[in-house]
């Protein structure tokens, strides 16, 4: 039993250094050895065999008062009990190392296990950072141009009122010269119907005249 514990203790410190430091691809190896240990019928079977060793432990443990006792009563220890307590001492001392390296090996695989998963959340993380960073750019570059065009327009937008407002102006100085050259024309008209009825009384009055003449001859 205790070559058998001193090499289980020697495989779970090996694992246990495996899962502190990292050596070459070893740790890896170790990683893929437990998760296949805790797969499908291992997790039973590694509580069934701790489960044995705790009751090994207490029955040792027992075995190691019992004896202690016996020695209190007598007043002495045998040579024989002497043997068997420390038989049973080493057996619970070892059984105690490898319950407990086991607890270790369990902590170090869950541990490593949850930062594996946070480095690929990170690095899934830091490629979406780097997506948003190169939309991000994106967005700058087209906010940019849109500002360009903005601006332009902007521009385009003051020359083009500016030439409303020549074309207002010019407009409004066509409009006043339009009014004038009508108030000029309705003037024309009036002096000209009123040449017409001057013309016409003068035609009157030669008519007139021209008779009296015609009288005045005969």
């Amino acid at each position: 039993m205790i070559p058998l514990l001193y090499l289980v203790l020697l495989i779970e410190g090996a694992v246990a250094l495996l899962l502190m430091v990292k050596i070459g691809p070893l740790r890896e190896m170790a990683m893929k050895g437990l998760d296949q240990l805790k797969s499908g019928k291992g997790p039973a079977t590694v509580k069934t065999l701790a489960c044995t060793l705790a009751v090994i432990l207490v029955s040792s443990v027992t075995s190691i008062l019992k004896i202690q006792n016996r020695g209190v009563k007598l007043g002495t220890v045998t040579p024989m009990d002497q043997v068997l307590w420390r038989t049973h001492l080493l057996e619970a001392s070892l059984i105690g190392y490898t319950l407990f390296l086991a607890l270790v090996i369990d902590r170090l695989h869950h541990y490593h296990r949850k930062l594996i998963t946070l480095r690929k959340i990170v690095g899934t993380s830091s490629e979406e950072v780097e997506k948003l960073k190169k939309e991000h750019h994106g967005f700058k570059e087209k906010e940019e141009k849109s500002s360009d065009e903005i601006k332009e327009l902007q521009m385009e937008v003051s020359n083009l009122t500016e030439k409303l407002q020549k074309l207002k102006c010019e407009f409004e100085e066509q409009e006043k010269r339009a009014i004038t050259a009508e108030a000029y024309v309705t003037a024309l008209q009036k002096q000209s119907e009123e040449l017409l009825l001057e013309y016409d009384r003068l035609l009157e009055d030669n008519q007139i005249l021209q008779t009296q003449a015609l009288a005045c001859r005969g």
